[in-house]
């Protein structure tokens, strides 16, 4: 068992209280509002907090690419949606691979290509590939760009050998759920014209969390940062900071001038991610001082030059921005419960970027 005093720096420290605080606030939200949970472990890419999220009541997880998917299904998940277009040979293989080792698994396509591609793969095959399209419905990333475009690769999907369609997928913009639920009421009736179904409804996004309900068509909710929360969260009136689960451990290096203080997380810890935010953190216990500036391996704090907040050597939390890229910084996050350290836990899908 690790006492505080004994973690190196920079370390990446999770609360595991919070977590499961987190993972049960949420849950209990979904359940009320009569929401399948699916939640995205690309924030925490650890398997053992996957699987804990599936059995507080998650109906299975999303993963954005086949190497995220394929350590979870090496831990035993069996319900994967991977919500990213997969193109080539190697892939392809990889995904027909994950497709005879577990119960179920869907993927998305926004074009015909990607379509054609999976269709090529899976045909021929005993079970076929489970299918939604993705429609972009104002975040500006992948996705159709109307209902009718859903519609017509939806019908494109469903003619395909070896596919099945099954559904609508969006990530909406920040204050998108009218514009989701608009979009997805008029795509199910473009494809009913076609003679299509749509009995699954994919949306998501931590920002919006607690206004999932106000798109009703939504069948399942897609979220990743809630586990943890991050500054972003707090920005956007989603959590507060005792809800920010996981923390950058730093220390103070050096204190060169009068308002200025230099820590031993950089960008090689914290991320250079702004996420539309100022600044590169939110230092805990300290609401006057700024994460000003990052380079690799220097965190510049910046203060009122009258006060000395800080001594050398001094350690301090940092809440990050967008804590979805700080964990793929880290091969280890180190486990709290209650102020006691266990032992750290493994960031198994750590740089799986394909």
């Amino acid at each position: 068992m690790t006492e505080f005093a004994e973690l190196d720096t920079p370390c990446a420290i999770v609360d595991l209280d919070c977590v499961e605080r987190n993972l049960r606030t949420f849950q209990e939200y979904c359940d009320e509002h009569g929401i399948a949970l699916r939640p995205h472990i690309k924030t925490h890419k650890i398997p053992d907090f996957a699987l804990q999220q599936i059995a507080v009541g998650a109906k299975g997880i999303t993963c954005q690419k086949i190497g995220e998917a394929e350590v979870m299904a090496d831990a035993g998940i069996g319900d994967i949606l991977i919500t990213y277009n997969i193109l080539g040979a190697r892939k392809l293989a990889r995904l027909c691979a994950l497709a005879d080792r577990i119960d179920l698994l869907r993927v998305v396509v926004d074009n015909e290509t990607v379509a054609q591609g999976l269709s090529d793969a899976f045909s021929g095959r005993e079970q076929p590939l489970e299918v939604l399209v993705e429609c972009d419905t104002g975040a500006g990333r992948c996705g159709v760009q109307s209902p009718a475009d859903a519609a017509s690769l939806a019908r494109i999907v469903d003619n395909l050998a070896g596919l099945k369609f099954i559904g609508l997928m969006t990530y909406p913009p920040n204050g998108g759920m009218a514009k989701v639920e608009q979009f997805f009421r008029d795509a199910m009736d473009e494809c009913a014209k076609f003679g299509l179904e749509c009995p699954v409804r994919s949306s998501g996004g931590t920002p919006d969390m607690w206004q999932a309900h106000e798109a009703p068509v939504v069948t399942e909710y897609r979220i990743g940062t809630y586990i943890y929360n991050d500054k972003s969260v707090m920005a956007r009136g989603g959590c507060l900071e005792e809800d920010c689960a996981l923390r950058v451990l730093s220390e103070i290096v050096s204190l060169p001038a009068p308002g200025r203080a230099i820590i031993d997380a950089g960008s090689k810890a914290l991320t250079s991610d702004l996420f539309g935010l100022e600044h590169f953190g939110h230092v805990v216990g300290y609401g006057d001082v700024t994460v000003k500036s990052l380079s690799e391996e220097h965190g510049i704090l910046t203060f009122d030059p009258e006060s000395q907040p800080f001594k050398i050597g001094q350690r301090i939390q940092i809440i990050p921005n967008h804590v979805c890229v700080v964990s793929n910084m880290f091969d280890y996050v180190q486990l709290c419960r209650n102020g006691i350290f266990e032992n750290p836990a493994f960031v198994a899908a750590r740089g799986k970027m394909v």
